[in-house]
């Protein structure tokens, strides 16, 4: 039941009527049975993964808890941790290892089951109460919003709002929508269009000259920013609607000037989760080595976040690139300063230029189903040119790239001033006629020049 589909809207307004016309007892069962009826339309193998996955989670919390002045508090945690990341590579590796395709691999389980990991290791270090409602945890677990493909929502943030539900006001409903709008305007307007012409790149390369694998390789990253951040925006503005602030998972990436920058600001709710249960205890056993071990560990790190997102040679290789290029970053920190001091505002274009080009590139191995068909990629971007300039369009259609151009142009000007002066909050001020107005045009650009019943999202298959 993907966000952009009609089964989705049914279920939204069904669960919206449900929830307000419910007394406050009722409106977290709501809420739950929405979600296993969300998780369930895929497929119930996937609601009974996930509701088995939970449910060990919340035992597995109380027993770390209650063990932890006995000699079974480490070996409980480690267990733990050690069944989930043994059960999540069985699962994504299953048709190997049954040598059958008819093991599926659950939606959202790398989501939730880092969200599982982060809490009971969160408990194993004294950082957070186990959780005793059952009810609350496994909305925790289960919120159809965050499930497909996050956030990797903390307890600390998620679970107090469930704890003291509160409906949502007026002002904070208005909020959802206008959030909804803009993620569906990302995903719709930009992403799906973009696909259209994208996709064919990246799964048959040879069939295509330089010109446009450059071009495909430029326009990706904007393309997985609509996809996943419209994605994220959508599941922020349905959550508003219930009272829920879900986590923000995109904070304008393509203004960083450096590759650990933009692991600030892009996937953040990974990023972090990285850092915090990866990175950072990973660099404290390696700080003997001084600078090479802390390098060291942001390249383990990184090529490990490569290999969550699949298994494969190209995910590694696409890993390993982040990491190395934060790696020298590091390194070369003085250097860099001192440039940057030199060079003003010319060297913080170019440091911009210089991460997005790294982050495109490494995106190819991202994107491509086979290593062969990356490696193709790369060694032809710069040979057989067709000197056919046309190329560089990959065949969008004159009035859809004007359209895309100038949706491209819109979405970052109104991140900008989203950023500076909070611009959805403005717009509420504006008086009626000129509010209405804005919003009629969003309304009408959406069914105007939207994708309708496209595809999933990107990141469904993680």
């Amino acid at each position: 039941m993907s966000f952009i589909s009609l089964q989705f809207v049914i279920l939204m307004v069904a669960t919206l009527l449900a929830f307000y016309l419910a007394g406050e007892r009722y409106r977290k069962l709501v809420l739950l049975v929405s979600s296993c009826i969300f998780i369930g339309y895929y497929h119930l193998q996937f609601l009974f993964i996930a509701i088995a996955v939970s449910l060990f989670t919340y035992a597995a919390g109380l027993l770390i808890e209650r063990s932890r002045r006995s000699r079974w508090h480490k070996p409980l945690y480690v267990g733990s941790l050690a069944a989930m990341i043994l059960f999540w590579i069985f699962c994504r590796n299953s048709a190997a290892l049954l040598g059958t395709t008819g093991f599926l691999f659950p939606l959202g389980i790398s989501f939730y089951t880092f969200q599982a990991l982060s809490y009971i290791t969160e408990i194993y270090w004294g950082e957070e109460k186990a959780e005793t409602s059952l009810p609350d945890f496994m909305l925790y677990m289960l919120l159809f919003m965050k499930f497909i493909s996050g956030p990797i929502e903390r307890s600390r943030d998620m679970l107090p709002q469930l704890h003291h539900m509160q409906q949502a006001n007026y002002e904070m409903m208005a909020m959802g929508m206008k959030i909804l709008f803009v993620g569906l305007f990302k995903k719709i307007v930009i992403a799906d269009r973009l696909a259209i012409y994208i996709d064919p790149v990246f799964d048959t390369p040879q069939s295509f000259a330089t010109e446009q694998l450059i071009a495909a390789c430029l326009i990706y990253p904007i393309y997985l920013y609509c996809d996943f951040s419209g994605y994220t925006d959508i599941a922020i503005g349905c959550g508003r609607l219930f009272g829920l602030k879900i986590s923000p998972n995109f904070d304008r990436p393509f203004i960083a000037q450096s590759t650990a920058e933009l692991w600030r600001r892009w996937h953040m709710s990974l990023s972090f989760w990285v850092r915090d249960y990866i990175y950072y205890p990973l660099s404290a056993t390696m700080r003997r080595w001084g600078l090479n071990g802390i390098l060291m560990s942001v390249v383990i790190t990184f090529v490990l976040l490569g290999i969550w997102h699949g298994v494969g040679l190209s995910f590694v290789i696409y890993g390993l690139i982040q990491g190395l290029s934060i790696a020298y970053e590091m390194k070369t920190k003085k250097m860099r300063d001192r440039l940057k001091q030199l060079l003003g505002k010319g060297f913080k274009l170019w440091s911009v230029l210089r991460m997005y080009l790294i982050f495109a590139v490494s995106l190819i191995f991202f994107r491509c189903a086979h290593f062969k068909n990356a490696w193709y990629f790369v060694t032809h971007m710069f040979v057989n040119s067709t000197d056919d300039w046309t190329g560089w369009g990959l065949n969008i259609p004159v009035h859809y790239r004007c359209v895309t151009l100038i949706a491209i142009a819109l979405m970052l000007a109104f991140e900008y001033m989203q950023a500076r002066y909070d611009l959805l909050k403005r717009i509420e001020k504006l008086r009626p006629v000129w509010r209405w107005s804005i919003y009629y045009v969003m309304i009408f650009a959406l069914l105007a020049y939207g994708k309708i019943g496209a595809d999933n999202f990107v990141y469904v298959q993680f």
